[in-house]
């Protein structure tokens, strides 16, 4: 039984000591915490959606979700060959287009009326605490922080780790002007090196200036947010970014829900909406968006065009990878929604969209 006991102290010292490293960023503490104590959005010391949201819908349960995702997942779980890309160069880009270019999941370099934005980015190969785990697709890592200019506002959504890489964030620090985010996840930023002053954080409908022209307000999602053991302590955010010229909505993760059209009916119409659209599962239905509910959203936020993101670079899900591409583009279609799937890496001019090509037949 000693031995015993002082395996588990081993273990447990082990486990707290491992949570502590910087990849887990920061709890919110001190006028952060104030500030948050004071959201409408927070409550009984976590923040909350909009709607009733549990993580599982009702009769699942977390042991069925493992099972399935360790002896059921599909066997088309990532491509059997190299991802195609097109690799931009970012620097030289003329400062007079206007031009958006996914890097894979739900990064994405904007360049809009002369403002360089980064939403999102992991460049680290790796979606996980874990180098080795929830590894990206051969072919998806187009990009590495060298390859992107200075970055005039670095959006982030939210603090889970497809979303915001500490590897990635830590090494970008220099080269951004103002990292714009929600509640809470600023703590995490300040731990990793950013200085406070280089950091925005807002509340669901507060709006920041960013400069003449330039306008983002946080909107709803419904979701969830954690690096680490403790949940909902940073909140999980969308964006409406207005410039001189485009009206954009930035969509973080999402489960479906009455916020879309709220936010359509306040904001839009929006020249294009991005919003995640793989990741999905029947059994977390609230917290992800199924690809048809996609579609139903651009259609609630007045959106003219839609990117779908959150796809082709991580197995997070149950699904073939390339499973919520199919089912997005065959609901638009029958729509007539207009949809961007460019190649990752590939520069998208917004004036002047091509024709989109279905890149990912016969991976």
């Amino acid at each position: 039984m000693f031995w015993l006991l002082v395996v588990v102290i081993i273990l447990v010292g082990g486990v707290l000591y491992f949570l502590r490293q910087p990849p887990f960023g920061a709890a919110p503490s001190g006028a952060r915490l104030a500030r948050i104590a004071q959201s409408p959005n927070y409550r009984n010391g976590k923040f909350q959606n909009l709607s009733p949201t549990p993580d599982l819908a009702e009769g699942v349960s977390y042991a069925r979700v493992m099972r399935q995702f360790f002896f059921e997942k599909s066997a088309r779980s990532a491509p059997a060959a190299l991802l195609p890309s097109r690799k931009t160069d970012l620097r030289q880009l003329s400062s007079a287009e206007n031009v958006i270019v996914w890097l894979g999941h739900s990064s994405y370099f904007l360049q809009l009326d002369g403002k360089r934005i980064l939403v999102d980015p992991v460049l680290s190969g790796s979606a996980s605490p874990l180098p080795f785990g929830t590894r990206s697709f051969a072919g998806s890592d187009v990009y590495t922080v060298a390859d992107l200019p200075p970055i005039d506002y670095l959006f982030i959504s939210h603090d889970h780790w497809d979303h915001l890489d500490y590897a990635t964030v830590k090494q970008l620090q220099p080269s951004v002007k103002q990292a714009i985010t929600g509640l809470g996840t600023g703590a995490h930023l300040e731990r990793w090196g950013y200085n406070p002053k280089q950091v925005v954080e807002l509340d669901w409908y507060e709006t920041h200036v960013l400069a003449a022209g330039f306008v983002v307000r946080a909107t709803p999602a419904r979701h969830f947010s954690g690096r680490s053991l403790s949940r909902n302590r940073a909140l999980w955010i969308s964006f409406v970014l207005q410039t001189p010229s485009q009206r954009i909505y930035l969509g973080g993760d999402s489960g479906y829900d009455t916020h879309f059209k709220a936010i359509g009916d306040a904001y839009g119409p929006f020249d294009l909406a991005i919003l995640e659209c793989g990741q999905y599962n029947q059994s977390w239905k609230y917290i992800h968006m199924m690809p048809e509910e996609v579609v139903q959203a651009a259609f609630d936020l007045r959106a003219r065009v839609l990117l779908p993101v959150h796809w082709a670079k991580f197995t997070l899900a149950l699904h073939a990878w390339d499973e919520p591409i199919q089912r997005v583009t065959a609901e638009a279609t029958r729509l007539h929604l207009p949809v961007l799937h460019p190649l990752i890496g590939e520069a998208v001019k917004l004036q002047e969209a091509a024709p989109p090509v279905a890149w990912w037949n016969g991976l």
